[in-house]
């Protein structure tokens, strides 16, 4: 009988803790594909076809970017962030003239990031993930590496 109990409570405990992970589970990981025809660019070209893949590291994320750029060349940069506020470099080229950016947890389905080019700020991005976690809307308001005013909702999709 003690032996069911120990099973049965070692049990119990294995699912409520594999219950408490997977609702700590980070809804922006994964691979996100543009949606251009849902997607409103004010100020910037849209891209032919564009990719976002975001996996964990440690307290925060690395993000890649790959795609074609409106003229055909290609998209290719990323970053990795710990998701503090703390100024992350990018890597790459990264459309609209960005070198550095600080992104910021708002809640678990919301992340705000300010992007900076020479450590004066162009834009701030506002990324939510919807909550059935299939969508994830990225809304980008300022003004691009070249003092163009920039109004960009991106709207991508879980792959």
């Amino acid at each position: 009988m003690k032996r069911i109990l120990v099973l049965v409570s070692v049990l119990a405990l294995s699912l409520v803790a594999s219950g408490t992970l997977l609702a700590q589970e980070n809804p922006f990981v994964g691979t996100w594909k543009l949606n251009v025809a849902k997607s409103k660019f004010a100020g910037s070209q849209p891209p032919k076809s564009e990719t976002r893949s975001e996996v964990a590291k440690g307290s925060g994320e690395t993000v890649t970017y790959e795609g074609i750029a409106a003229d055909g060349s290609p998209i290719s940069w990323g970053y990795t962030s710990n998701l503090d506020g703390k100024d992350a470099p990018i890597s790459g080229r990264r459309p609209n003239g960005a070198d550095t950016l600080a992104i910021t947890r708002v809640d678990a389905n919301t992340r705000t990031a300010v992007e900076k080019k020479a450590g004066k700020t162009l834009f701030t991005v506002t990324g939510v993930v919807s909550k059935d976690g299939k969508v994830l809307t990225q809304t980008t308001e300022g003004v691009n590496g070249e003092g163009v005013p920039i109004s960009i909702t991106m709207v991508w999709d879980k792959q």
